[in-house]
């Protein structure tokens, strides 16, 4: 997981500065005059990739050459130069989108052609929220408060997954993906059992029903703090929201209506016991006003707290708590009737001791309200039987699929397993809007020192997130992983998520690897890293869920991949063509960072494994092993695709090249060290390099001997890929080595899993500069365990040499990981983006759902 641009902190909300629409930036690259040759960049709409297709399609080539003309002539009138023009044609391409035919069919995601997946909790990054899966969806949230700070001081107002909140052990334990989830949030002395269920009915999307459970976890006898329960719905630039006053500040409800939802309306029910008795007296406060803008809504509500109100429970004592305005008073301009407001919020504060639960109600109005809709109103018994039902045909459905409780594992360990697909389901969101690129500047370096980014198309996206604290968002490289588990859960997800993903392909063939879509997710971004680079590839690990759905027997899946091939192969064409190395067969992940004074050794983010050791000095002789084997590995998927399709001219064209770089004696020849007895990355390298004491802080210090052409003496995860992605025959003369590697102590064994990096390299847990600590420098990572656990499972069922070692090797690598992540599950709660070769604790960020959740496939056995 490339984590460079995931800064492990959070920033305030800001745009980039010098942000451009990408119509604007046509006139920002001509007022730069640039002098020089011309050259065009990779992946320019004359390449011609596998199947004999240009990487931009023949459409875009006639039009990128009447640009160009058009181009020429302004340009050249203008006293422009050759290469100022071809950087502004660069520009235009790297926010032009493909003109392939989208993988899914047109509104695919809208509630009449999926209104099974129109609602969802699309929100990852709060703790509890829905929302539509539209553009400019309507969006409801919780927040909650336990009262009883000291005068004159704000407690914890909880809104937001943040990796640094204190919050105890929290995630979906039970989640199905479509229509119903269980949630448990620790919250210092309060637990919160979230929950909601979802039932089909009319053109938008049907109803649905929250439940909120809030139980003290306080010593017995001592008295609890008053809680507050904040429910808001916002709508965001279009639809209106009109409170229903009630009594005693209670609402009767909240109508609203969007162009997409029509009517409905929203009904916070009054709180009652843990078995649904009215016994409970709650307060309730009221917030209605424009909205501040989603990424604000929680400094909103927080600013409009004050002391001024008293809770008065019957026969008890009276307590003040931070209340919101009493009544529903619109805090703008009095809208008038039909008036539309650009974007509203109402909140209904209550407020009262635990335990107790309360019910949130949805109602769209083509169903029609209250009683009267089919089935009656989805609260009170009818919603406990609803959860219940779910809640059994969940626990029933994932024996069935996966089986652990038949292969004998514990029941712990089967309640991991629920709680990983739960977590990584529960973590999907949808996401609309413009991400910023930098055009590739082709072959001629980057004159300009701060260039200007332009604006991508609107897009949506659908997609799995790492983590719901701190990488809340789509990455690339990351859902390949994910979508393996959903895939063998609910194939219409990954089908929908694969299309999301394949949507964002420019002309070129480019997919930015990070996506940071809408305000809600850029305010989670510091502005350094929003900015993605259109010369920038990214492991292709969507493949891998293709193999999948190659091999599902499943007609939807191959439907799918039909008319998902031409964006496939235009992706897959870029990717081999923008990173070639620089002789025949090898490859060169773009994009390494330069030998600053402050890094030990430059990293290399777009291969995703951003501090591993590479050559010490970057330069264009680099041939990288992990590159080379991931288009190897491409080439091969894509030839089978092809293949099944019909697209035999393709299917030629990949498979030669797969048939070329498989060839062993081709990849020793580029990439076998026979000093370290692996395989390697080569480049301009010295292991004469160490971080020293300056005057600015710790600065690389260079010794001898200097820098040379020669195979970079790193070994660990990349020495591993041609056996990872399993590209060696069973009797090759490599694969007993690498096994071997793969198994000493001394090197990548542990007892936790496979380390990152060698124990015994010069690098191994070494800082890369004076605040950037190791990441893939010796801890282990599950993807990389699962691709290994796949290999040895792979060569382990194949007639060789070494099929006895590598079955036996499987068996104890899969025994440490589920052993080790099955521990730390237990006693912290989380899981984690990685864990410690040494002593099997967690690190980095947590809860990490992303791809740690796999211990659930390595649990069953699949690969």
């Amino acid at each position: 997981m490339a984590r460079g641009e995931r800064k492990r902190r959070s920033g305030p909300p800001a745009d980039a500065p010098g942000l451009r629409a990408s119509d604007k930036g046509v006139q920002g690259a001509m007022g730069r005059r640039r002098e020089g040759r011309a050259g065009m960049g990779p992946g320019a709409g004359s390449r011609r990739g596998p199947g004999g297709r240009g990487a931009g399609g023949r459409g875009p080539g006639v039009a990128a050459l009447a640009a160009l003309g058009l181009a020429l002539g302004l340009g050249l009138g203008l006293g422009l130069s050759w290469r100022g023009i071809l950087a502004w044609q660069r520009a235009r391409r790297a926010v032009t989108l493909h003109p392939a035919p989208p993988a899914l069919p047109p509104n695919s995601s809208s509630a009449l052609a999926a209104p099974d997946l129109f609602w969802g909790t699309y929100r990852p990054h709060v703790y509890f929220g829905m929302k539509t899966r539209s553009p400019r969806a309507p969006v409801t949230g919780l927040m909650w408060l336990q009262q009883g700070a000291p005068p004159g001081m704000l407690g914890q107002l909880r809104h937001t997954c943040e990796q640094g909140d204190g919050m105890g052990p929290y995630g979906w334990e039970l989640h199905d993906g479509v229509n119903f989830g269980r949630q448990r949030l620790h919250d210092g002395s309060l637990l919160l059992t979230t929950e909601f269920v979802k039932r089909p009915g009319g053109s938008h999307g049907g109803d649905w029903s929250w439940r909120v459970t809030a139980e003290p976890q306080t010593p017995e006898g001592s008295v609890p703090p008053l809680l507050s329960l904040f429910f808001y719905v916002a709508t965001d630039g279009q639809g209106t929201l009109w409170p229903d006053p009630g009594t005693g500040g209670q609402l009767d409800g909240i109508n609203g209506h969007t162009e997409e939802l029509g009517d409905f309306r929203l009904i916070l029910l009054p709180p009652t016991s843990a078995k649904g008795t009215a016994l409970k007296h709650g307060s309730y406060n009221i917030l209605w006003m424009p909205s501040p803008g989603l990424p604000l809504l929680t400094e909103a509500v927080k600013n409009r707290l004050n002391r001024w109100f008293q809770h008065r429970p019957p026969g008890g004592s009276p307590e003040r708590y931070l209340g919101l305005p009493g009544s529903p008073q619109w805090e703008g301009e009095s809208p008038q009737p039909g008036h539309t407001v650009q974007g509203q919020v109402v909140v209904q504060q209550l407020t009262l001791k635990p335990p107790f639960r309360v019910e949130l109600v949805f109602e769209s109005g083509s169903v029609g309200w209250g009683e009267t809709r089919p089935g009656g109103r989805l609260a009170g018994p009818v919603l406990s039987q609803a959860l219940d039902a779910h809640a059994t045909a969940f626990t029933n459905r994932f024996e069935e699929t996966f089986r652990l409780e038949a292969r004998g594992l514990s029941s712990g360990e089967q309640a991991l397993g629920r709680a990983a697909l739960s977590g990584l389901l529960g973590g999907i969101g949808y996401f609309y809007g413009q991400g910023l690129v930098l055009p590739d500047p082709g072959d001629e370096p980057e004159e300009d020192p701060a260039p200007t980014p332009s604006l991508f198309p609107p897009a949506p996206l659908f997609t799995a997130v790492p983590s719901r604290s701190f990488f809340p968002r789509g990455f690339l490289w990351d859902e390949g992983f994910h979508q393996l588990l959903v895939h063998q859960w609910e194939p219409q997800l990954t089908r929908e998520a694969l299309g999301h993903w394949l949507g964002l392909l420019n002309v070129d063939g480019w997919i930015g690897r990070e996506q940071v879509l809408g305000d809600e997710a850029r305010a989670r971004v510091p502005p350094p890293f929003l900015v993605q680079r259109a010369a920038h590839a990214n492991p292709p690990s969507l493949l891998l869920p293709v193999i999948r759905m190659l091999d599902s027997g499943d007609p939807a899946d191959l439907d799918f991949l039909r008319a998902s091939f031409p964006r496939l192969q235009a992706w897959f064409s870029w990717l081999q063509q923008s990173q070639a190395g620089p002789v025949p067969l090898s490859y060169r992940w773009r994009g390494r960072d330069q030998a600053a004074a402050g890094l030990l050794n430059p990293k290399t983010l777009p291969s995703g494994l951003d501090d591993y050791p590479r050559a010490s000095h970057p330069s264009t002789d680099e041939r990288h092993l992990d590159l080379r084997c991931w288009v190897a590995f491409g080439a091969s998927v894509l030839a089978r695709l092809a293949q099944k399709i019909g697209e035999t001219q393709a299917e030629a064209e990949l498979a030669d090249l797969a048939t070329k770089l498989k060839d062993e004696n081709g990849l020793d020849s580029l990439h076998w060290a026979p000093d370290l007895g692996a395989f390697a990355d080569f480049g301009n390298h010295t292991g004469a390099v160490r971080l020293a004491r300056g005057p600015q802080g710790l600065v690389r210090v260079v010794g001898r001997p200097p820098p040379r052409l020669q195979h970079v003496d790193a070994l660990g995860y990349v020495s591993l890929f041609p056996l990872l992605l399993r590209l060696l025959s069973p009797d090759s003369p490599h694969l007993g080595p690498l096994l071997d590697l793969l198994s000493d102590s001394r090197h990548l064994w542990s007892p936790f899993g496979l380390r990152s990096l060698s124990a015994s390299s010069p690098l191994y847990g070494q800082r890369n500069s004076e605040h950037d600590p190791p990441y893939w420098r010796g801890a282990v990572w599950f993807n990389i365990n699962y691709l290994a656990l796949g290999a040895l499972d792979h060569y382990g069922r194949l007639e060789g040499p070494h099929q006895a070692q590598a079955s036996q090797l499987h068996t104890q690598l899969r025994t440490n990981l589920v052993g080790n992540v099955w521990r730390q599950y237990r006693d912290t709660g989380f899981l984690w983006e990685q864990y410690s070769d040494r002593d099997g604790h967690g690190m980095g960020c947590r809860p990490f759902h992303g791809w740690t959740s796999l211990v659930l496939l390595a649990m069953a056995e699949d690969y």
